[in-house]
């Protein structure tokens, strides 16, 4: 399904009918031919947009997933990047896939690991470290200038984004970004709004009548809702459009990219990675 090298139906039903740990586990092997995985259009957008904050230091990808996040701050972090998954199998798959190009690219286990322990490497290269834990119950203290996700708010329901969003906010620096794209829902009647209200609608029936849940809903992270709760933990937040999406009939853009800063003076040394 999707392509030759992607998961056949039964193997996506399997995969629907598990945990989202399990079922990543399942998929981890071939997720990167299917749709789920962000297009690189995406991803290369959010880096061209996130070049003029930096300079950064440490960057962190949340729920990270076979890694796509990570190619974007291994081109915007000096020092080190680090990835954070529930999954061992995705950790497994994104560290195979970077491994060639990064020496000393480490998989760690959640408990006691903190990212200030991963030597620098030289050459510009940041060293990369992938570390299997629950973005709920984020494993660091305040170690990193920039924190990004890609396609992962799906699978988090509304009444978890506080402590999320006060987590992401905990393992950041004064002054560092959480910065993530969001695209403008689909016009109303339309044929993605069906397919999106198609989609949720079977995943509450499937989460409904089934154990364990699966938590993966394309409609529950509105834009409102977002700024509203990172308010909420201490964020100040901007939008900035992604103009390679272009605009909507009435001139709102297609994409965004939400950044959500910490406030406070960045230490100068360790953002621009002389600490």
């Amino acid at each position: 399904m999707f392509s030759p090298q992607g998961p056949t139906l039964r193997e996506l039903t399997v995969q629907a009918l598990s945990s989202v740990e399990h079922g990543y586990d399942l998929l981890a092997p071939k997720f990167d031919h299917t749709p789920f995985r962000t297009p690189d259009t995406i991803l290369d957008a959010v880096g061209r947009a996130l070049e003029p904050l930096g300079p950064f230091a440490a960057g962190l990808d949340l729920c990270c997933g076979t890694g796509a996040g990570m190619e974007v701050l291994r081109e915007l972090c000096r020092e080190r990047v680090t990835g954070v998954d529930i999954s061992a199998g995705m950790l497994t798959v994104g560290r195979q896939r970077l491994s060639a190009g990064t020496a000393g690219s480490a998989v760690a286990p959640a408990c006691g690991v903190s990212p200030s322990a991963v030597p620098a490497r030289g050459g510009g290269s940041p060293a990369v470290s992938w570390v299997r834990g629950d973005a709920r119950a984020l494993p660091f203290g305040s170690a990193f200038d920039l924190a990004v996700s890609f396609g992962a708010f799906g699978h988090f329901l509304a009444d978890e984004l506080p402590g999320l969003f006060a987590g992401v906010h905990s393992v950041l620096r004064p002054g560092g970004r959480f910065a993530f794209p969001i695209a403008a829902p689909p016009r109303i009647g339309s044929p993605w709004y069906w397919a999106l209200l198609g989609f949720d609608s079977v995943m509450r029936v499937r989460n409904a009548v089934l154990r364990p849940p699966f938590v993966m809903y394309y409609r529950e992270f509105r834009l409102a809702d977002v700024r509203r709760e990172l308010a909420r933990a201490g964020f100040r937040t901007e939008l900035h459009a992604l103009p390679e999406f272009g605009r909507r009939e009435d001139g709102s853009p297609r994409a965004r990219m939400v950044v959500a800063t910490r406030p406070g003076a960045p230490d100068l040394e360790t953002a621009t990675g002389r600490g």
